[in-house]
């Protein structure tokens, strides 16, 4: 019987089986931020166990509120800091170095195929567009990753998602994992690996696959995942190049990264998307999705284009084609913040910053603030925000307020209409 990527990566990490359906696994990457790690650093060292299993695998960033808004978080961001000089961990990265945790994580090339990543984050599954396993974890579990560079998993099941077709000008990556997750729910890939396949993933830049491994988790997802191709080498051949002799070798040996034809998987899901249109969430969760076509005119009070999901520079040109020429609506705030510094200079260089600040943009530093309701854009009770986030949870980006998630070219379009809009009717 074949094997998913997702148990060939299992098998080749194992380090122990407690018991029949437990996996104890060797990490590679222990990814950390100042809102979650510092629980787990405090408890470590009233344990007398401060302590790292190794510096070079362990990463950290400074970015859910930056610079810090008030004691609370100046604290939190202290605590990592010390952390991180006391360890010697050379990847730290402070304000004005910092960004998007899965953002700047994979543009510095640190998450490979057949790797294995965890990080005190749900969204960690982006990592997955790596043809890696990649799962958000509890504080505990954050602890002992730190402090001896394994993770306990349930043995890994997956479910396979063929995507077939090719998508239609002004249709994103956004738009397909939001009528993925529209089609099998908030549950439907629950405690499984999401592993996306098909034409329309090979026709995706390594950014597309990381926005579409970013929101599993909104499906209950474990992890998401696709399988290593020579737009994966493309994206990481700065990184590799010395490991190399030729593209071609790398491509060679990430090719044991892929599922075999015989793998057995607990469900398989085949949709062809080449008549999908653009996606919107319309209530609380992230499965309550219809077309823009059927929310157009719904009114919103603020637009957000950043984070995890859909800040890298793709999705700002992408916004800027629309916004190019315009302004937005007289009854809308709107806000940029590039998921790292490096697609803050990319984006000046390229002219896209001064067309987001003619647009009328507000445009801040790289941070989550805003995504989970904590700075740099909470709404006021009762307000309405168009978002590229990942999470339309009640009370997410502010007590009261309400968000629906889609696309940057939508979120562009929508704040120069004032309400909801498609990307190619705004005009």
């Amino acid at each position: 019987m074949g094997k998913t990527i997702a148990e060939k990566i299992f098998d080749s990490h194992l380090v122990d089986k407690p018991f029949d359906d437990t996996w104890v696994v060797k990490l590679d990457r222990v990814f950390c931020h100042e809102i979650t790690t510092p629980v787990a650093i405090n408890d470590l060292a009233h344990k007398k166990l401060d302590r790292v299993f190794d510096p070079t695998k362990i990463k950290a960033v400074i970015d859910h509120v930056t610079p810090a808004k008030d004691s609370k978080t100046a604290l939190q961001g202290k605590i990592l800091r010390d952390w991180a000089r006391r360890h010697d961990i050379k990847d730290f990265f402070d304000i004005g170095a910092n960004g998007v945790c899965h953002a700047i994580f994979p543009e510095k090339g640190f998450v490979r195929p057949g790797f294995t990543v965890i990080m005190g984050d749900s969204h960690t599954c982006t990592h997955g567009a790596f043809g890696a396993f990649a799962a958000g974890v509890g504080t505990t579990d954050l602890e002992v990753g730190i402090l001896k560079g394994v993770c306990s998993f349930k043995e890994p099941k997956t479910i396979k998602f063929v995507l077939n077709g090719k998508l239609k000008d002004g249709v994103y990556a956004k738009d397909v994992i939001l009528f993925i997750i529209g089609q099998i729910g908030v549950n439907g890939a629950t405690n499984c690996v999401m592993e996306f396949t098909g034409p329309v993933i090979d026709a995706m830049s390594m950014e597309a696959r990381m926005t579409l491994c970013n929101m599993a988790i909104e499906a209950g997802g474990t992890s998401g995942i696709c399988m290593p191709d020579a737009v994966t080498v493309d994206y990481l051949w700065p990184f590799i190049k010395d490991e190399y002799a030729t593209k071609e070798a790398a491509l060679a040996d990430y090719s044991k990264w892929t599922s075999d034809a015989d793998a057995k998987y607990e469900k398989v899901y085949t949709f062809d998307l080449s008549d999908l249109q653009p996606m919107v969430t319309y209530g609380y969760k992230p499965d309550e999705v219809k077309t823009v076509a059927e929310m157009e005119g719904t009114k919103i009070d603020q637009v957000y284009i950043g984070s995890c999901t859909n800040g890298r520079i793709e999705d700002l040109r992408v916004a800027a084609e629309v916004l190019k020429g315009n302004h937005i609506a007289d009854n809308v705030r709107a806000i940029l913040a590039p998921a790292t510094p490096k697609v803050y200079s990319q984006a000046l260089e390229e002219g896209i910053i001064a067309i987001f600040m003619n647009a009328g943009f507000c445009v801040t530093n790289p941070t989550c603030g805003a995504c989970l309701g904590m700075s740099n854009g909470v709404l006021a009770e009762g307000e309405v925000c168009a978002s590229t986030t990942n999470r339309n949870f009640n009370g997410r980006m502010g007590k009261g307020g309400m968000v629906h998630l889609m696309s940057p070219a939508t979120a562009a379009a929508s704040a120069i209409k004032g309400t909801i809009c498609n990307s190619k009717l705004w005009k």
